[in-house]
């Protein structure tokens, strides 16, 4: 069962406790207090400055940058800020990412160390060119001779 609270929604689960459904990254911030939501915030203008022209929505519950397919997610949860930017964005950075718990789509950076904004904007602007490439590739492949519709 869904039901609205000002600009949230709210799913009431079958054990009868409720989850929060954001609509927007605003409101998924303002879900938080203190010093994580100033964290989120400033993930946030992280990637939209190594990513202009993405677009913001709520994918899987959690912010989602998107230009030409999912860039990136963020989600705060108990102790950590979780990063998933995709496979190929966390095994470009193999290293850099070592010393935090990662696996093959995140890493988690715990809040009672400093969050790596230069490394989440390099990662944002790795997949900022992986999307783009990805995308003229499959553009060129539509328009090769014999793949015109008949």
């Amino acid at each position: 069962m869904f039901f609205h609270r000002g600009s949230l929604i709210f799913w009431l689960k079958r054990d009868k406790t409720m989850k929060a459904v954001f609509n927007t990254i605003d409101d998924y911030i303002l879900g938080f207090q203190g010093d994580i939501q100033l964290i989120l915030h400033r993930v946030r203008e992280t990637i939209r400055t190594a990513a202009p022209e993405a677009a913001e929505k709520i994918s899987y519950g959690m912010p989602t940058f998107y230009l030409e397919g999912n860039l990136v997610h963020f989600a705060a949860h108990k102790n950590h800020l979780g990063f998933y930017p995709a496979p190929s964005g966390l095994e470009a950075f193999r290293k850099e990412i070592a010393q935090y718990k990662n696996s093959k789509g995140a890493v988690q950076f715990p809040f009672d160390q400093r969050v790596p904004y230069e490394l989440i904007a390099r990662i944002v602007r790795f997949r900022v060119a992986e999307n783009l490439e990805l995308a003229a590739t499959r553009k060129q492949k539509r328009r090769r001779p014999g793949n015109e519709p008949t």
